[in-house]
């Protein structure tokens, strides 16, 4: 089945908003604000949605559906330790920071990727 430039875009977009939703779960780890501003059910019904999404989409791709799986679950459980716990030792806040930065690199290029998929539409 081949998919439109609109559908495309949503795919790439859907993306972006996961990554963000992944960041911002990791940031409740070290930011009390963001954990008062934005309500663990709001932010767990987005993320859980966003993913159950994709995942629908990525049937087509058993092998990028597994590693996004993958990747979901290893971010969920390093911000659920961290939360549960309280208290991020060095190493912990290490593996948070890069876990942050990889999301940051691909939400800013599938960003820009949406952004001119739009702008040709």
């Amino acid at each position: 089945m081949a998919l439109s430039s609109d559908d495309q875009t949503d795919i790439a977009a859907a993306f972006v908003r996961l990554y963000v939703f992944l960041a911002n779960y990791l940031d409740r780890c070290f930011d009390e604000a963001a954990r008062k501003s934005y309500p663990d059910s709001e932010l767990q019904g987005h993320l859980d949605d966003t993913r159950r999404q994709l995942m629908e989409i990525l049937s087509v791709n058993p092998v990028v559906k597994s590693k996004l799986a993958d990747e979901c679950d290893r971010i969920l459980s390093l911000g659920a330790s961290c939360l549960k716990s309280g208290a991020v030792d060095s190493k912990t806040r290490e593996m948070i920071q890069a876990e942050r930065a990889i999301l940051k690199n691909k939400t800013m290029a599938l960003s820009d990727l949406v952004a001119v998929y739009r702008a040709l539409a």
